[in-house]
């Protein structure tokens, strides 16, 4: 047998060796990659997923099987808020059953200011607007109507809906009566602007 001929032997020996070690490098890569993406997917928050989805189309599943949709445009520390068409709808995070269309996108919140504001926060800026909502309750069916009312005071962990005819500006005159809403009660706000009510 020719010299050479056990030299190509050990040269193939050597390279399945190398190739070998290169393999099991690559496997222990992708393993370790793995085990990052799962610890780093562990730590996201469904806060973190929202602030990625601003500006996305969202359909929110509420605990009383209404579903609201519309664009994602803001997320508060217990909250979010989506444009649908000329209205809005403020969402209370504890509320929600499910979140489609979020995409996989996440933002990592930086700013203290948006957790700071809360569900009373976000409530007393509603109750100064004295703009005219549409109240859902949890208890409420998914089609049911809603109390339609402006909030006139803003507590701790409820606020009161001055309840008056559609349409009608708030005036002490117009109340019909005043209802008291917990905030863990709450399903949903949404804003009435215009005609189509």
């Amino acid at each position: 047998m020719p010299a050479y001929a056990g030299a190509m032997r050990w040269d193939a020996l050597f390279e399945d060796m190398e190739a070998q070690l290169a393999s099991e490098r690559l496997l222990e890569l992708e393993s370790e990659i793995s085990e990052r993406a799962r610890v780093e997917i562990a730590g996201i928050e469904v806060s973190d997923r929202l602030r990625g989805a601003v500006g996305l189309t969202i359909d929110v599943m509420l605990r009383s099987g209404r579903v609201a949709s519309g664009a994602l445009s803001h997320v508060g520390s217990e909250w979010l808020v989506l444009n649908e068409g000329r209205h809005q709808w403020f969402v209370p995070g504890a509320a929600v059953l499910t979140y489609q269309g979020l995409g996989r996108q996440v933002t990592v919140g930086r700013s203290k200011i948006p957790q700071r504001l809360g569900m009373a926060s976000a409530f007393r800026m509603l109750a100064r607007d004295r703009a005219e909502l549409a109240v859902y309750l949890l208890a409420g069916t998914s089609e049911g109507p809603a109390m339609r009312g402006v909030i006139d005071r803003v507590g701790k962990d409820h606020f009161d809906l001055a309840i008056v005819m559609p349409g009608e500006v708030r005036r002490s005159g117009n109340v019909l009566s005043v209802a008291t809403v917990p905030f863990q009660s709450l399903a949903a706000l949404r804003s009435l602007r215009g005609e189509d009510r």
